[in-house]
C-alpha cells in the first residue's frame, strides 16, 4: 500500500504549478544534476539506467533538498538553512553550483513574488544562499506550505536529470517522461518524510534534518567541473 500523500494546500495549487514549472526562469535548464557525467561515464545508456539515477538522487540529495525547502516554507531561519545545506554538501562544486542557482531563484522569486524575507536573505547572501532554501522561502511567499515545497524539491531532483539525458542521449521524450511516472509513488513518500522533518526544525533544530549521503554525485560533481567543454554548467 502507498504511504498516504502529506497534505497540500490546494488554495495555492496554481502557484505551486508556476513553481514547479520548468520555463520557471529559475537557471535550472542549465544544469543536469550530474547526470551529464554519468552519460560521459557509461553509467546512464538507457531509460533503465535513467531510473536508477533519478530514483538514487531522489532519496539521498531529493530528501535532504526537500527538508530544506520544507523547513524555510515553515518559517525556520534561513540563514541557520542555509549553513546546514553547506554541512551536507562536500562538494565544492556543488556548494558552488547550489549558491548559483539559489541567486537565480531569488531574482526570479522577488518579481513572482516580492517578499520581505526573500529581500533579506538576498542582502545576507548576495552570492545566493543554498537554492533548496531559497526555493521554500519563495514557497511560503507564495503562500505554499512545507508539503508543497518538499514536492517542488523532489520533482526538480529527478526532472532536472530526465530532461537532461534526453539532450544528451537523445532519448525519446516519452521514455523519459514514463521515468517519472513511475518514480511518482517514492517521490510521494520522500516529499511526505521530507515536509515532516522540515516541521520538526522549527522546535528542534536543524541537527533533524537529513544528510543522506550521495558520494558518488560528489565525486562526478567535482570531475565534471574540470571539464573545458560541457553541455551543462553542473
Amino acid at each position: 500500500m502507498a504511504p498516504p500523500m502529506t497534505a497540500v494546500d490546494t488554495t495555492a495549487l496554481g502557484a505551486l504549478l508556476v513553481l514547479a514549472d520548468g520555463r520557471f526562469p529559475a537557471g535550472g535548464h542549465a544544469h543536469s544534476g550530474g547526470a551529464e557525467a554519468a552519460v560521459a561515464a557509461g553509467r546512464i545508456r538507457d531509460a533503465a539506467d535513467l531510473e536508477e539515477f533519478c530514483r538514487g538522487r531522489l532519496h539521498t540529495a531529493g530528501l535532504t533538498a526537500a527538508a530544506l525547502a520544507a523547513a524555510a516554507a515553515a518559517g525556520a531561519d534561513p540563514l541557520l538553512l542555509d549553513e546546514a545545506a553547506d554541512a551536507r554538501t562536500p562538494s565544492q562544486a556543488l556548494r558552488a553550483t547550489a549558491r548559483r542557482l539559489g541567486r537565480q531563484l531569488t531574482r526570479a522569486a522577488r518579481a513572482a513574488w516580492p517578499s520581505p524575507a526573500l529581500d533579506a536573505l538576498a542582502a545576507a547572501r548576495p552570492r545566493g544562499a543554498h537554492q533548496p532554501v531559497v526555493l521554500g522561502l519563495t514557497a511560503r511567499a507564495a503562500g505554499l506550505g512545507p508539503a508543497a515545497a518538499a514536492y517542488a524539491a523532489c520533482y526538480e531532483t529527478v526532472g532536472g536529470p530526465a530532461t537532461a539525458v534526453v539532450r544528451l542521449l537523445g532519448l525519446d521524450p516519452f521514455d523519459a517522461t514514463a521515468v517519472l511516472a513511475r518514480l511518482a509513488p517514492e517521490l510521494d513518500a520522500v516529499a511526505a518524510a521530507a515536509a515532516a522533518v522540515g516541521a520538526r526544525v522549527l522546535d528542534e533544530g536543524t541537527e533533524v534534518l537529513p544528510a543522506a549521503s550521495a558520494p558518488l554525485l560528489d565525486v562526478m560533481a567535482e570531475v565534471h567541473a574540470g571539464w573545458p567543454v560541457r553541455l551543462f554548467a553542473s
